[in-house]
């Protein structure tokens, strides 16, 4: 199976001076580009500017959470990017977190599941132009019909953790997208979507052979993250229920430094990949020796590296 190679984008910096590090990107070898959506630039904007910019590249978003953008305008953004990137675009959805939907945008964390697939059902209809009158589980939509379909139907992943939604993913979508997990834990996520499903991982990568600068400054990102509820209950799944269990008990407490130091050195060394350049490769390399047809990695400026130069230095060009 031939993989892809993507990054995340943007970097720091104002976006209207990206141009010349994207075509540089494209040009050391990535196939893909991957925005996302959370506190930074929204989703579509990044990849807008990169479908003028890199017309070779593909484009995706991982992920756009589904109730932050009502049905009818999401289907819009998506046609529109569809037709700056024909047949280069690759949306992401998902449920996103409550921090991010209810936190952040004042909007009720309810049905994850539902809307998520209710979502993907619409978009699915929508963007071939028919006209949509649907009473969805978690939303209703009256008569909305895309006066500017895309020529050809865009393939829709979906963002997801455990059982439930990884098979949703496979059933209802094209595929998976998946982060926050080891190399070893892709093979128990990819059986769950199904063959012939399209697996793209957010791996955070940081090539500094400073473990223990990495591995400190990394616990205090795992702590915020896996501290989530969605992700909490995800590595329970996984099984790193009892390696992390004092964490979450600390944090609960309302004791943040003692959950940052809870967290074992080995749960670094699964969830984010460091080291030299090249034993960064070789673990993003077992990431696709296990499942993932798509490596979307997201370069951590952990211990002062050069973001730019650690892209440089993580390309498929690097390789050889």
């Amino acid at each position: 199976m031939t993989h892809r190679h993507g990054i995340t984008v943007p970097f720091e910096g104002p976006l209207h001076g990206q141009r010349d590090l994207f075509r540089e990107l494209a040009d050391l070898g990535y196939t893909d580009f991957w925005s996302s959506e959370a506190d930074g630039t929204d989703g579509f904007t990044p990849l807008v500017l990169a479908s003028q910019w890199t017309p070779e590249v593909r484009l995706g978003i991982a992920i756009v959470p589904v109730y932050t953008h009502g049905p009818a305008v999401l289907a819009q953004q998506v046609a529109s990017l569809c037709e700056a990137a024909p047949g280069r675009f690759v949306m992401g959805v998902g449920s996103s977190s409550n921090v991010i939907v209810e936190r952040w945008n004042g909007v009720p964390f309810e049905r994850p599941y539902e809307r998520t697939r209710d979502t993907v059902r619409f978009l699915k209809a929508a963007l071939t132009g028919q006209k949509v009158t649907e009473e969805y589980e978690t939303f209703a939509v009256n008569g909305f019909t895309l006066r500017r379909p895309p020529p050809e139907m865009p393939p829709i992943l979906v963002a997801a953790l455990r059982s439930g939604m990884l098979r949703m993913a496979g059933r209802e979508g094209d595929g998976a997208i998946i982060n926050w997990l080891s190399a070893d834990d892709v093979k128990t996520v990819v059986p769950h979507v199904g063959e012939g499903k399209e697996i793209v991982a957010r791996i955070f990568v940081c090539p500094n052979p400073d473990s223990e600068v990495v591995r400190a400054q990394a616990k205090r990102n795992i702590a915020a993250y896996l501290n989530v509820p969605v992700y909490a209950a995800f590595h329970e799944w996984l099984g790193r229920g009892e390696r992390l269990g004092a964490m979450w008990e600390a944090w609960n407490a309302g004791d943040r430094a003692a959950a940052v130091e809870a967290i074992p050195d080995e749960v670094v060394d699964e969830l984010v990949v460091h080291g030299s350049p090249e034993e960064c490769r070789e673990h993003i390399d077992r990431y696709h020796a296990n499942g993932v047809t798509t490596s979307a990695i997201a370069v951590w400026p952990l211990g002062g590296i050069d973001v730019v130069q650690a892209a440089r230095d993580l390309s498929p060009a690097a390789r050889g």
